[in-house]
């Protein structure tokens, strides 16, 4: 054990270097202004995963969620989830083995006073899992984990988008 310590720490010190000499850093916390108030988070869906997911998000970040009978919010507005599994190959009998799973949101945000703060825009996720039609508990149970997988991808995009906005000022709609 003791043989290993001299040789580590030098190790340790040139792995340091290298990542800090190829620009990798930490991606910083998301960005949001401080006059912006609560945030009501709206979905077309009233038992939406993604919205609370979202929600969950936000005031990790230090979002203030309002109320529900808060008035004078911003609002972020989730107007559309579509999912949809279509057959990306088959096998001899025309059964489908391979399928595409999308999954698409549309949404957007305004301030308190109802200017847009972030445009409406489309966000779309796709991933491809194999389902043997031999084995149709299994694709079940891998396309429901895909499905979660997606959800907290859609959640990450959704962020980073806004995050962007926020950091770049002239991607907001023309007021």
């Amino acid at each position: 054990m003791r043989t290993l310590r001299p040789v580590f720490l030098p190790l340790a010190l040139i792995a340091l270097v290298m990542l800090s000499a190829c620009g990798f850093h930490l991606r910083n916390a998301l960005t949001l202004p401080p006059n912006l108030g609560p945030v009501d988070i709206v979905s077309s869906d009233p038992y939406s995963r993604l919205a609370r997911s979202v929600e969950r998000a936000l005031a990790a970040a230090g979002a203030e969620i309002a109320d529900s009978d808060a008035t004078d919010v911003a609002t972020l507005n989730i107007q559309s989830e579509r999912w949809a599994a279509l057959p990306a190959s088959l096998d001899a009998q025309g059964r489908a083995q391979e399928y595409t799973l999308r999954y698409a949101v549309v949404f957007s945000m305004r301030d308190a006073d109802g200017r847009d703060i972030v445009p409406q825009q489309a966000i779309e996720l796709s991933r491809d899992y194999l389902a043997p039609p031999a084995d149709s508990i299994g694709a079940d149970s891998e396309r429901e984990l895909l499905s979660r997988e997606m959800e907290r991808e859609m959640t990450a995009s959704i962020i980073r988008r806004i995050d962007a906005v926020f950091r770049n000022p002239q991607l907001r709609s023309a007021e």
